[in-house]
């Protein structure tokens, strides 16, 4: 805990300070100084400062933003989810060499912890009910709306912060017809003690541990994500696997067969029958290229691959790379097929 965070400063949004939940947060660091902002989005030392890539991990250690809620809205989803919730915190003090989430608030983006929960559980409550039951079966889940409460965040770490995520765990388990949902490299035992009664899915995202030792910076060991799935099963979580992202480099397909064997021997019966698997390859961002250079050059060794990508022009104007159109068919298929090879019981609820 004292290696992945040591909050040091605080930036606060006083509305923050005057609610339980950031009253909560705040008496947990009480040396922290504070310095107190006009809006969570818009902080100059965090928000637009390309000298920043040189303190990155500092401070994702050090800092944390203490704001408040103002927009809420849950985006139909479809594919990993139905919904996207509206976010109890941005930002993560890990940091995955690939991650998005830097190019929307800044350089190094550490974690922001909404403090008017109960304004957030309230809407989401209110959501599905307007949902109604689910009518038909998805691929996001047969039977119950899928929200994904973590895409802009790591919840098992958000969990080390503010009962947030634990607020979010109740409201789903008293909701019959959805499951919140979200993705971890992190693995928090803190959560095993829930009693979530299959109303959350965790998502392990794993790659084999050549790739993870340069790319999953300051994240739980995949070994270790491993080890947690039984555990997890049996607090009461349904618990899937995420393979994400998967890089293309000499050797790759040998080591994903390792990473599955690995996996296969280290699930019990109860964890296999109710596995299933979301897999992503790589995108990867110009701009994102350009910061990783600053902080983490070998990352981009893995990572930009003119040779194997094609850019692709994003809605927002950015630049965005990913694995050519003809030969990534051909790696879907690879791994697709390896995975029916070694975990045949491994469910794969989309490959793109």
């Amino acid at each position: 805990m004292g290696e992945i965070l040591d909050i040091q400063r605080i930036y606060l949004e006083p509305a923050a300070a005057e609610l339980p939940r950031g009253k909560e947060v705040l008496s947990r660091y009480p040396d922290a100084t504070i310095v107190e902002v006009e809006s969570h989005q818009r902080i100059p030392e965090l928000y637009g400062d390309e000298t920043n890539v040189r303190r990155w991990v500092r401070i994702k250690r050090e800092a944390l933003v203490l704001g408040v809620k103002k927009t809420m809205t849950a985006r139909p989803n479809g594919r990993s989810a139905d919904f996207i919730a509206p976010s109890t915190a941005n930002g993560c003090a890990m940091a995955c060499a690939y991650c998005y989430v830097p190019r929307h608030k800044g350089y190094s983006n550490p974690i922001t912890v909404f403090a008017n929960i109960e304004r957030i559980t309230g809407y989401l409550g209110r959501h599905v009910g307007r949902q109604g039951v689910k009518p038909e079966a998805n691929e996001c889940d047969p039977v119950s709306w899928v929200y994904d409460i973590g895409e802009n965040s790591d919840c098992s770490l958000d969990a080390r912060i503010s009962d947030n995520v634990r607020d979010l765990v109740t409201l789903f388990r008293a909701l019959p017809t959805a499951k919140a949902s979200f993705a971890t490299k992190h693995v928090n035992r803190d959560l095993l003690d829930w009693d979530p009664q299959q109303r959350t899915r965790i998502r392990f995202s794993l790659m084999p541990q050549a790739d993870a030792k340069v790319l999953d910076i300051r994240t739980s060991p995949i070994a270790e994500r491993i080890a947690a799935i039984d555990d997890f099963v049996e607090a009461g979580y349904e618990v899937h696997v995420n393979f994400s992202p998967v890089v293309v480099r000499d050797g790759w397909l040998d080591d994903w067969r390792e990473l599955l064997d690995e996996l296969d021997a280290g699930l019990g019966e109860k964890a296999k029958r109710q596995l299933a698997a979301e897999i992503i390859f790589l995108t990867h961002n110009r701009n994102l290229h350009e910061v990783n250079l600053g902080w983490h050059p070998k990352a981009e060794e893995l990572l930009w691959r003119p040779d194997l990508q094609q850019v692709k022009r994003s809605q927002n104007g950015d630049l965005n790379v990913r694995y050519r159109t003809g030969a990534k068919g051909a790696y879907v298929h690879a791994l697709t097929a390896l995975i029916a090879e070694r975990t045949p019981y491994l469910r794969v609820r989309y490959a793109f």
